[in-house]
C-alpha cells in the first residue's frame, strides 16, 4: 500500500472482481489494517480502522504508480480517507 500525493490510500488489485462490483454500487468503505512496525497502546504492533470512499483505477498516474511497484496488478484501489482510528 502507498499514500498518493493527494493523501489517498492506494493498493494493488489482483482479482477483487466482486469487491469492484460492490464499490461501483456503493463506494463507502471500511478497511481494517494492522502493522507490527507501529507502536501500539499495549506494545509493538497496532491496528487501524479507515473509513472513506473507494474507486478502482485502471489508468492514470495513480494506477501507473501502483503498476510500477506491482507489475501483476490489474487495477489500483484508491481510497479517499475520511477518518483513521487506532484500534489497538
Amino acid at each position: 500500500m502507498q499514500i498518493s500525493s493527494d493523501g489517498d490510500l492506494l493498493a494493488p488489485v489482483g482479482r477483487m472482481n466482486r469487491t469492484e462490483k460492490n464499490v461501483s454500487e456503493d463506494n463507502a468503505v471500511l478497511l481494517a489494517l494492522g502493522s507490527r512496525e507501529v507502536e501500539g497502546q499495549f506494545g509493538p504492533g497496532t491496528g487501524f480502522l479507515i473509513t472513506g470512499t473507494a474507486e478502482f483505477l485502471s489508468a492514470g498516474g495513480d494506477f501507473d504508480l501502483i503498476k510500477s511497484r506491482f507489475p501483476w496488478a490489474r487495477a489500483a484501489l484508491k481510497v479517499d480517507i475520511e477518518s483513521i482510528t487506532q484500534t489497538l
